[in-house]
């Protein structure tokens, strides 16, 4: 058995076993398998897909790659929350602190910007001090004393995924379901998820673009979920247009705080809402509209915001000091009519082009960086108005004028949430 071997078997289409799995996962972390072979195998594997019996393998063998963390100590009222990734995806900010409040426990563990979209982890680190690299003991410690801690993924916990995420993201393999269902499963069995809510981002500036293709990711988890013992619920929701107003790390911190105090209205919000609901139903074994009940009166309450500065305060941030960019940029458009469409796949590469994101796996972040859209769907614009403001600290030389639609009538179809899958 070798590398090469494997490697055109799957680039002819044909069924690894689950013994050529293991040898793949076991020797690229012994080292014998090279990046540049990995990155061979990725390919093959986002080319022609794999079977449902080799995602099972895949995801086994990356779960336990490394360390597995047990939970039982917190109890049976944890539930963990998943994104699949989108343009201006900072809901984890603000539903673990919601649901924490609500007295269900949110052990996190969260990753770094894949590709175009940002990760909850750089969003985390753009405030000033707050660590995100904590021990396993201070991390129950912490989800058993405030009920919710956000962390890393640890250099023990699912080893290979951790690996492999990096590569993918510098490979162009980011988009696979295999790649993905495994990648998000292999965590959440190894950190002992019991309880698990996924939001499968749809659209332009997700992962996955189309209906069909979320609906099977979701499936293909919910399998894995019942094969590891993991209750888990699929929330598709809508990522032809990014969620909220902010794109940038920083930038993003600041609109979870306005969401969290109650200050702004609109589809974020509202998503978030859908997912704590869910996630309070399953943890405390209510129905969902008695748990919406209480995530809406935490928030009207102040409970849901106190939550969030508690848990920056625990973990050690300053959410007074975000970091601010040197240059401020307002776009303005050149015609008048309604919004219809905004592109978050081209704004998320706009984003990262202002210094938010990773071209490199290497790159270092620009926190400050990103951009806020002053417009949303179907509201008028007339010629002149600024549509959206970029922040950088680098020169801005050429600016995309597709990604912002316009149109003399109102679009119809604007659904947030496609579907729910149990």
């Amino acid at each position: 058995m070798n590398i090469i071997e494997i490697i055109n078997k799957k680039r002819l289409k044909q069924t690894l076993t689950d013994d050529e799995i293991k040898y793949v996962i076991d020797n690229y972390l012994s080292g014998e398998i090279k990046d540049y072979q990995m990155s061979s195998l990725l390919m093959a594997i986002l080319l022609n897909d794999m079977t449902n019996e080799e995602i099972y393998s895949l995801t086994k063998y990356m779960a336990e790659s490394g360390d597995k963390l047990d939970l039982s100590s917190l109890g049976d009222n944890v539930v963990d929350k998943h994104s699949t990734g989108g343009v201006g995806d900072k809901t984890t900010l603000i539903i673990a602190p919601i649901v924490a409040s609500c007295g269900v426990k949110v052990a996190k563990m969260s990753g770094r910007g894949l590709g175009h979209t940002g990760g909850t982890i750089d969003k985390l680190e753009s405030i000033p001090g707050f660590t995100v690299n904590l021990t396993e003991e201070d991390f129950l410690n912490q989800v058993n004393e405030i009920g919710v801690a956000i962390t890393s993924q640890t250099e023990n916990i699912a080893i290979a995924d951790k690996k492999i995420y990096a590569l993918r993201d510098v490979t162009g393999t980011v988009e696979s379901i295999p790649l993905i269902a495994s990648s998000i499963m292999s965590k959440k069995i190894a950190l002992g998820a019991k309880k698990l809510v996924l939001d499968v981002k749809v659209g332009n500036g997700a992962l996955i673009k189309n209906i069909d293709d979320a609906k099977r990711l979701s499936n293909l988890m919910i399998d894995i979920g019942k094969h590891n013992n993991i209750e888990v619920i699929c929330v598709l929701t809508n990522m032809n247009i990014p969620l909220g107003n902010n794109i940038g790390n920083s930038l993003e911190v600041e609109e979870a705080i306005d969401i969290l105090k109650n200050h702004k209205l609109g589809s974020l919000r509202d998503l978030c809402i859908e997912l704590s609901s869910h996630m309070v139903s399953l943890g405390l074994k209510i129905t969902y509209e008695e748990a919406k009940e209480r995530v809406l009166n935490n928030l009207d309450n102040g409970e849901a915001y106190n939550k969030f500065v508690e848990l920056v305060t625990k973990q050690h941030g300053d959410i007074n000091n975000l970091p601010k960019a040197t240059g401020k940029y307002e776009i303005k458009s050149m015609t008048k009519g309604y919004l219809i469409d905004i592109d978050a796949y081209k704004l998320g590469i706009l984003s990262m082009n202002l210094g938010a994101g990773r071209k490199n796996k290497e790159d270092k972040i620009d926190y400050s960086a990103g951009i806020i859209v002053k417009k949303n769907i179907n509201d008028y614009i007339n010629e002149g108005d600024v549509i959206m403001t970029l922040y950088t600290n680098k020169e801005i030389t050429e600016i995309d004028n597709t990604i912002f639609k316009i149109s003399d009538k109102k679009i119809e179809d604007n659904k947030l949430i496609y579907e729910i899958i149990k």
